[in-house]
């Protein structure tokens, strides 16, 4: 079973977890970006972390034979707060990117004016770069964020079958699949599906355009959550070939969309901007030690 889960934030991971996603089938990952927990508070620190999705997960995830790929935006959260506004003008620098495979996570939180305001300015950039777009639907009040959300994709530049959005369920499935956007589904313990419900919206919706996902962060979450699901497709009488395309074909025609996805795992070099993986793992001794980082590197932010 070869697995892509498509929404997935490995920045709060361990390297034990992309061992026994590799272990389970994963092989390609997306990592959209969003709310740290902590609230940042400035621009600055944004910086920092697109630049991480860009650089040390890539070489994490390498590491374990995974293709890491992200996505980047002002997430629906920290939209509110008038110091991450600036971001906004910050983004068009990582949206081109190559690793950048669509303009995520976007959409509502709390469904305040500031955040109409950042979902309608992102869905114009993704438009503008020819990228597609990672919605995220609120976790309250579910049917309407995703018909405020669904208003305002319609009235953006950016077709709906460029457009995926996610943290669907039972009350909003019916009306996202008619819109014509693809449909997001995280499998998330207590807080979201299960993979019993899961496998129930696949039997009365289909498999076309519906990815599946862990979502898994720094809560009470499984990376491994998509095996999961696939396992029990086959228990529940889907084929090999419906567990494919949802596990695998499903999120690299999404993606694929943005003309950048590589499944090639690439960048298994031995450091990164000169660390390893390994805490204290000793220097090459004929390697001059220029205190800048591996020589020759350029970062995404020189870039």
């Amino acid at each position: 079973m070869r697995i892509f889960d498509p929404h997935i934030h490995m920045t709060s991971r361990t390297t034990d977890d992309y061992e026994a996603m590799y272990a389970a089938g994963v092989r390609a990952v997306v990592e959209p970006s969003f709310w740290l927990g902590q609230p940042r508070t400035s621009p600055a620190s944004f910086r920092d972390y697109f630049d991480s999705l860009l650089g040390w997960e890539p070489f994490r995830a390498a590491q374990y034979g995974i293709a890491h790929h992200c996505t980047i935006a002002l997430n629906p959260k920290e939209a509110n707060d008038p110091r991450c506004a600036p971001v906004l003008d910050e983004l068009p620098r990582y949206l081109v990117k190559d690793n950048v495979v669509a303009v995520g996570e976007i959409g509502y939180d709390s469904m305040t004016p500031a955040e109409d305001t950042a979902l309608a300015a992102q869905l114009q950039l993704a438009a503008d770069h020819g990228l597609p777009a990672l919605v995220h639907t609120p976790h309250r009040d579910k049917l309407a964020g995703l018909r405020r959300t669904l208003d305002v994709v319609r009235e953006s530049a950016l077709p709906a079958d460029r457009v995926l959005v996610d943290h669907l369920n039972e009350t909003t499935v019916k009306e996202a699949r008619d819109s014509g956007c693809w449909l997001g589904f995280s499998v998330y313990p207590d807080t979201k599906m299960d993979e019993e419900r899961m496998v129930a919206i696949l039997r009365s919706h289909g498999t076309e355009q519906v990815l599946v996902n862990s979502a898994a962060d720094w809560g009470k979450s499984d990376p491994l959550k998509t095996r999961k699901v696939g396992d029990l497709m086959l228990a529940e009488g889907f084929d090999e070939d419906d567990v494919d395309q949802v596990l695998w074909r499903n999120p690299v025609a999404f993606y694929g969309l943005s003309g950048r996805l590589s499944l090639d795992v690439t960048g298994t070099e031995a450091t990164h901007e000169g660390n390893s993986i390994l805490r204290g793992a000793p220097r090459d001794p004929y390697e001059p030690d220029t205190g800048a980082g591996t020589p020759g590197r350029v970062t995404p932010a020189e870039a």
